[in-house]
């Protein structure tokens, strides 16, 4: 029975946290690299099709928010039962959750595919749009299976320790789809010149890579996968565990591709150029984000396992050291789209008002990233910690109690600078809110719990 890869319960904090990040950042890196590719050869096909894209991103990141929720939910119940509980049990947790995340993607598959020019029109696409969306959705959703069950493998594969292994695998995937998305977008040698459609039918090939590896990694190497999961009474429970933190985290994930279809609304009042813009501008922001990423899935892990231990000098240590490099690479990726917002632009379109507009975008916005990944690295925080609320708390008031209002107001008065600045307000309100509440919780759980020696939960999950 193997054991757990890396127990961070012991050892230098800031060790293993580098340790796991760098390569959690591959992983990410390559799904950055993934998703921008699309967009650099989608917008070759011209402005329209970028557009249809844009519209596509909120629905993209819906899909991804509920399967990164499973997976959040999954990696803290693991990482918060491994290091003391039973081997022959994690497996059974695992299976479960798996099995979860495809009953999600049966009903998701279903209402996507019924649902592609309604909601689109809602969202502001105009009829010469809806053709191009109609022509990727319609192939992409069928790839869904290929997005949320190697999201929450992936996730069961760091909840041990090893970060390195998913990390790879993503960064497959991404070669794939980099080397499919020409062939079939534009027709290179045997393949027919598919257009929008290639873009799709790549990211589902690539994907699918994805499931395979997963499925190969969790059943032979890691035997964390199994076909008996139990009586239906303790699949339930499982999955009441899961979705403790996987209902709010999934909820504050949501909440993003909401808020950006209502901003996507809201921007679309300018004309396609700057739906356009914003869908560029959109992924490089991931990009710039990625470290901050990588490290708020690190701490998820980090955090359970220490928590269930009640370790809070290293969990401490943890929430200093992730604030500071936040700030810092805040202060860095700003100064870089200070200089360098115009040519970073210019390579995903040639049209000079796309190019602008996102170079604004990123010039403004970009001021604002350290506490931005504040707010992301103080969510990561509170659901390895076993409380998903809070996370879900904040992420409602960064989206919904400020970005939204504030873009509306700002659209109405100042045009489309005025969306611009508002999303920089929010992530400065909310950063600091919630990374003051995420240390003032750390205190009260020290407290609560500062009758108890460390390890005082050895042969169970921490649940308080």
């Amino acid at each position: 029975m193997r054991k757990i890869n890396r127990n961070l319960t012991e050892g230098h904090t800031g060790r293993h946290l580098v340790g796991l990040t760098w390569p959690m950042l591959m992983g990410l890196m390559g799904m950055v690299v993934f998703h921008l590719a699309d967009t650099y050869f989608i917008g070759r096909l011209g402005v329209q099709q970028l557009a249809a894209i844009g519209f596509s991103f909120p629905v993209i990141m819906l899909v991804n928010s509920l399967a990164h929720g499973v997976g959040i939910g999954t990696s803290s119940l693991v990482s918060r039962n491994i290091v003391g509980v039973d081997r022959r049990f994690v497996r059974m947790m695992s299976s479960r959750a798996i099995l979860l995340g495809l009953i999600i993607v049966l009903v998701f598959v279903a209402v996507g595919l019924l649902t592609i020019r309604p909601l689109f029109t809602v969202l502001g696409a105009e009829e010469e749009l809806l053709g191009y969306i109609y022509d990727y959705m319609s192939i992409w959703y069928f790839g869904v299976v290929f997005v949320v069950v190697p999201m929450i493998g992936n996730n069961i594969i760091r909840a041990t320790g090893d970060t390195f292994t998913p990390g790879m695998i993503m960064m497959l995937a991404a070669l794939i789809n980099f080397i499919l998305d020409p062939l079939f977008i534009f027709g290179i040698g045997p393949f027919p010149a598919m257009g929008i459609k290639g873009a799709a039918l790549a990211t589902v090939i690539s994907r699918s890579t994805n499931l395979v590896l997963v499925l190969i990694i969790l059943i032979r190497r890691e035997r964390l996968l199994t076909i008996y999961i139990g009586r239906f009474r303790d699949v339930l429970k499982t999955w009441v565990d899961v979705l403790h933190i996987a209902g709010p985290a999934s909820l504050a994930l949501l909440i993003t591709p909401l808020s950006i279809g209502l901003i996507t609304r809201i921007i679309s009042g300018f004309g396609k150029e700057a739906v356009a813009a914003f869908g560029v501008a959109s992924r490089i922001e991931t990009f710039a984000l990625m470290v901050i990423s990588a490290l708020g899935s690190v701490l998820i892990i980090f955090m359970g396992q220490n928590i269930s231990q009640l370790k809070f000098s290293r969990i401490r240590q943890a929430v200093r050291y992730s604030g500071i490099f936040s700030l810092g690479w805040g202060a860095v990726i700003s100064i870089v789209f200070f200089f360098f917002a115009e040519p970073v632009s210019a390579l995903f379109s040639e049209n000079e008002l796309v190019k602008d507009t996102t170079s604004l975008y990123l010039k403004i916005i970009g001021m604002s990233y350290g506490f931005q990944g504040l707010v992301m690295i103080s969510i990561s925080s509170f659901n390895g910690l076993n409380k998903p609320l809070p996370a879900a708390f904040f992420s409602v008031v960064r989206m919904m109690g400020l970005y939204v209002p504030f873009a509306w107001i700002g659209s109405s008065i100042w045009g489309l600078q005025g969306v611009f600045w508002a999303c920089f307000s929010a992530n400065l309100i909310s950063g600091i809110i919630t990374y003051l509440f995420l240390i003032r919780t750390v205190r009260r759980l020290k407290s609560f719990h500062s009758h108890l020696p460390e390890n005082t939960y050895p042969d169970g999950m921490y649940t308080a």
